[in-house]
């Protein structure tokens, strides 16, 4: 194993993640805006709300991550959208988790009891404030898991902006292959960076997760 080659790239590779927490981290907050968007239109009784949102969740899911980028970078210019990498990345992959997000979302909201949001109906409240006020608080408890697991895939799913050329951790990688031709090393020094990220992730996740059953615990 060449170790001064790892001691060599290692910095580059550091900037190079910090691409990669960038990518997921808008990602992931466009997802969520996306993911709560659609399950709240889901969840509507209007059949002219419910049926895009379906729709949405269908074609995103059913589609591969890949081609939706795709379609974004390349496909835009078509009809005069001209997004760079970095952008289209954020938007495909957001898009993409979005639609994973709304089903954890509704999820979380359907295994609530529903006589909590009776209850808020009966004392006067209105569907949106009941929704915002009474429910979520007690569906976020529900959702950590899902929502976790979710931006974890989004973080190993984000190596796929390398294929429009964004400078994340997957292009650093194969472009570093090119020209040392030695793959232990750097696939080594990127996959040690992969994994830094999602357990980081994972101890956020339980924390959050323990902080929340403590706050039910004591309520």
């Amino acid at each position: 194993m060449d170790i001064d080659l790892i001691a060599r790239t290692t910095p580059f590779f550091l900037q190079a993640a910090l691409v990669t927490i960038a990518v997921s981290g808008l990602s992931m907050l466009l997802g969520l805006a996306l993911g709560l968007l659609a399950a709240l239109c889901r969840l509507s009784a209007n059949r002219f709300v419910r049926w895009p949102a379906t729709a949405y969740v269908s074609v995103f899911r059913g589609t591969p991550a890949l081609i939706q980028i795709f379609l974004i970078y390349f496909g835009g210019p078509a009809i005069g959208i001209n997004l760079d990498a970095f952008t289209a990345g954020v938007i495909g992959l957001g898009i993409n988790i979005g639609a994973y997000m709304t089903e954890s979302i509704r999820g979380g909201i359907v295994s609530v009891d529903k006589g909590q949001g009776e209850a808020a109906r009966a004392l006067g409240l209105h569907p949106l404030p009941t929704m915002f006020l009474v429910i979520m608080p007690q569906a976020a408890r529900l959702m950590i898991r899902p929502l976790g697991i979710n931006a974890i895939a989004l973080v190993k799913g984000s190596a796929l902006v390398a294929a429009i050329s964004v400078v994340e951790l997957t292009f650093t990688a194969q472009r570093y292959l090119s020209s040392t031709y030695q793959p232990l090393e750097i696939f080594l020094v990127s996959g040690a960076l992969y994994l830094a990220i999602t357990t980081a992730m994972n101890r956020g996740i339980d924390w959050l997760d323990r902080r929340y059953a403590i706050k039910t615990a004591r309520t």
